[in-house]
């Protein structure tokens, strides 16, 4: 699956379904029968959609740690917690369980924006504010990250 791209405003009914952005399904239509697994962020209070292949390339790093390890038996143990199974209705619908709702803090408006080959799903006034924040030290963080001297050409 290509790179996901795009920022939605959206909202979720009463009984916590998302209708997916249109964009957004003709990108994920490939793969929209496989079905979804969200999951809770590691990083931020917001939610991460894999699609089915996608987890299964998370979940067969996360297969090869040492379970006799007490930090990698505690590390599954937090990084599989309240992770479901979930699939995108007839009517392009989503449904947020309520546990991962509560987490995240969503309410009514949130955004579902595109992280490579995953969806967040973030309450919209949470996701403004961590963008915003994250604004004063991106210029210095994509330095860091992306702004090696090596064989790579950068991305301008």
């Amino acid at each position: 699956m290509d790179s996901l791209i795009g920022t939605y405003e959206c909202k979720v009914d009463a009984k916590g379904r998302l209708m997916m952005p249109a964009a957004l399904k003709k990108q994920l239509s490939p793969v929209l029968q496989d079905g979804f697994v969200l999951r809770r962020s590691v990083f931020q209070k917001c939610l991460e959609l894999y699609p089915m292949q996608e987890w299964q390339n998370v979940m067969q790093k996360v297969n090869k740690l040492n379970r006799f390890k007490k930090k990698n038996n505690d590390f599954i143990r937090r990084f599989t917690a309240g992770v479901k199974m979930v699939e995108v209705d007839l009517n392009g619908r989503l449904l947020i369980p309520k546990d991962l709702t509560v987490f995240a803090n969503i309410s009514k408006h949130i955004v579902v924006a595109s992280a490579i080959h995953i969806v967040e799903i973030w309450d919209k006034d949470l996701y403004e504010q961590v963008i915003s924040d994250a604004a004063l030290d991106f210029a210095d963080l994509a330095e860091e990250v992306m702004g090696q001297d090596d064989d790579d050409h950068g991305l301008s």
